[in-house]
């Protein structure tokens, strides 16, 4: 049933919107040129149309060291100042990139490289194929890989889980520089979206010679990095932004059209609108209140993403160490209002972890093979609460923690006012930036949170595999049998089977154990100034490629 908000609830935006424009903040305003428009000569005379696009964040760029960092912020800068052997196309599809092409053996295993002649990074060194290696074996090294991604390669590459863990030797891992061109991978088992997975951040080279001397200080600035994408940064502030300029030394630097992109780090949605209308950036989210507002606007488009909000329970904190606490907690909310009142910008409410139009198997995506798991039930909520606290032997004080941005912030008074409606509980909302968020999760200190999850690869595998890793920030959630079906499937060559096994194991996950509670799938409105063209968006993966773009 529809309920009436306040004005405040219905002013949201998406979390960690990539799709955001930002602000002209490099200086180039002041020369009195328009984003994206022409500049007056001196003559009196139209100068050349500018080739420059204004973009924003709605949150700080986290970390720039992909050793490090685990943010789609950060990724979308990464994606564009670097590469890797393959490059995901505007159709979402990889497509040759530092490498020309590659051979796999008949077996599905072994995966030989061959790079482009002449690439070379921003200062004019060769990239060979012992960057790769220096990069992979970095990502997976449990001495320098702080980011929670070491899984990425060390699940799919040979001896790499046994190097991650710190039980095995770099030299074990079937990484082989065999020359400068030719790179040669062992996988565990065949893997059909590995050419995918070379297109992630993780995958990307790194000049081991120029990381090692920048020591402790590397990707903090612009100058303690290397380039091998088709931009290179000029200036960046994780809390202000960046700006990205083309890179002559990139191998494709003829088809690279737009030459300078600035991002600014905008958290209030308002700003930005204000910002877009005035003609100072390219790209604006709407948050639902101004959808209906703009809907019948040329200017106004929507996209979809493979991203799923939810809120992530820690199985070892107080009161939400109990099942039944939990459990209550999921239920216990209205998802269908965020969906059709709240967001109202092609959003759906979730059921489970995976999102809609996720691949499943004989042409049925993974949602419609699985259902619906988690739906509200105020009823059920109500009897799941009582029963926990009797076990408990009191209520629990609970505290939701949440990032700063307008989104999250109006989720979490979204939940509160639920909670506070079907459970009759109070339950307080700590707001934090992105990093202190990230930080107070990765160490445990927290009982429920906002936060969410964007696929790397099509596949359920993505999400899936995340809660058999253990840490904090995933709950400090254990469960052998659940552990045991991930890694069942990730062995598994009869694709029936393996997508069986991963239906329950989200079965486990979301209805029997409660780790997990579903908010919505993303999908995005926004406006976009008509002379930009080709900005592209993937619903997963890197997250946005502005290479392909163009302005008219």
């Amino acid at each position: 049933m529809k309920k009436k908000w306040s004005t405040s609830l219905l002013c949201l935006l998406m979390l960690l919107s990539l799709v955001a424009t930002g602000c002209n903040f490099s200086g180039d305003k002041g020369s009195g040129s328009a984003p994206g428009g022409t500049a007056p000569a001196a003559d009196g005379q139209q100068a050349k149309k500018e080739s420059v696009i204004n973009l924003s964040f709605e949150n700080e760029i986290k970390d720039l060291n992909q050793f490090s960092t685990s943010d789609n912020i950060s990724f979308s800068v990464l994606n564009n100042v670097s590469e890797g052997l393959y490059r995901l196309d505007e159709k979402h599809e990889p497509q040759p990139a530092l490498a020309k092409g590659v051979e796999v053996s008949p077996d599905g295993l072994t995966y030989t490289f061959t790079l482009r002649d002449g690439i070379k990074w921003s200062n004019g060194d060769p990239i060979t194929a012992a960057d790769f290696k220096f990069a992979w074996l970095g990502a997976m090294n449990p001495q320098t890989s702080k980011g929670g991604y070491a899984f990425i390669l060390s699940d799919y590459i040979k001896g790499g889980a046994e190097y991650a863990s710190g039980k095995g030797s770099a030299d074990a891992v079937a990484i082989d520089a065999k020359d400068d061109k030719t790179l040669v991978v062992t996988l565990n088992q065949p893997t059909p979206y590995f050419l995918r997975l070379t297109t992630f951040i993780l995958y990307f080279p790194l000049n081991e010679k120029f990381v090692t001397e920048k020591g402790a200080d590397y990707a903090l600035k612009p100058e303690n990095m290397l380039y091998a994408g088709p931009y290179k940064l000029t200036s960046f502030d994780p809390a202000s932004g960046a700006t990205l300029v083309k890179n002559e030394n990139y191998w494709d630097n003829a088809n690279v059209k737009v030459e300078k992109i600035n991002l600014k780090v905008i958290k209030e949605q308002s700003t930005a609108l204000n910002a877009y209308k005035a003609g100072e950036l390219d790209r604006v989210m709407l948050s639902s209140a101004d959808v209906d507002t703009f809907k019948n606007d040329p200017e106004y488009t929507t996209d979809i993403e493979f991203r799923t909000n939810y809120i992530q329970f820690n199985t070892k904190g107080e009161g939400t160490s109990n099942l039944n606490i939990r459990k209550a907690l999921q239920l216990a909310y209205d998802a269908t209002i965020l969906e059709q009142v709240i967001l109202n910008n092609g959003s759906k409410a979730a059921t489970g972890m995976i999102p809609v139009q996720m691949s499943g198997v004989d042409h049925k995506s993974f949602r419609d093979l699985q259902g619906d798991l988690i739906k509200a039930d105020a009823a059920k909520a109500k009897e799941y609460w009582e029963q926990g606290v009797k076990e408990l032997g009191k209520a629990p004080q609970l505290k939701l923690l949440v990032p700063d941005d307008s989104l999250s912030k109006d989720l979490g008074t979204f939940l509160q006012s639920e909670y506070k409606k079907n459970l009759g509980i109070d339950v307080t909302v700590e707001t934090k930036t992105v990093k202190a968020r990230n930080q107070q999760m990765d160490e445990g200190n927290y009982q429920f949170g906002v936060t969410g999850w964007g696929a790397d690869y099509d596949d359920a595998m993505t999400y899936l595999d995340l809660w058999a890793n253990h840490t904090p920030y995933r709950g400090n959630y254990e469960n052998p049998k659940y552990d045991e079906l991930i890694a069942s499937a990730k062995k598994e060559v009869d694709e029936t089977k393996r997508i069986n096994m991963l239906l329950e194991a989200e079965k486990i996950l979301l209805a029997e154990d409660a780790v997990v509670s579903p908010l919505f799938y993303r999908g995005n409105s926004f406006l976009q100034k008509p002379h930009v063209k080709n900005l592209i968006f993937h619903p997963y993966g890197s997250p946005v490629e502005y290479k392909y773009a163009t302005v008219e």
